[in-house]
């Protein structure tokens, strides 16, 4: 069983640059107790995003808010997607790499 954890200092930056690219505005305390769990994808890197007020809820996707594309080290393309539920929280940081192999390096990104 894969348990609730913070967000690493990597993963923080990415869901911080996807948040301010998002198409709907969030609360600018979104970080404080987000919580995260990883999801059995391959190593890809994609997580269930869990905001402190939601732990235990069932949950629905709602849409896609942003996305963002880069290369990792090895070469594939990487598409991450940041995705809230159907009722407007983050529900989960989708990492999809082209090829379904295991996300070597997080992007490097300016804001």
């Amino acid at each position: 069983m894969v348990l609730n954890r913070k967000p690493t200092p990597q993963e923080e930056k990415v869901l911080e640059f996807l948040i301010k690219k998002a198409s709907v505005l969030f609360q600018s305390n979104w970080k404080e107790d987000l919580l995260v769990q990883p999801m059995e994808d391959g190593a890809m890197g994609s997580l269930v995003l869990i905001p402190k007020d939601q732990i235990g809820k069932h949950r629905s996707f709602g849409k896609q808010v942003s996305e963002f594309q880069f290369v990792d080290e090895d070469g594939v393309d990487v598409i991450l997607s940041l995705n809230i539920d159907d009722q407007g929280n983050l529900f989960e940081l989708d990492v999809w790499k082209t090829d379904f192999s295991k996300l070597i390096k997080w992007p490097s990104i300016n804001f």
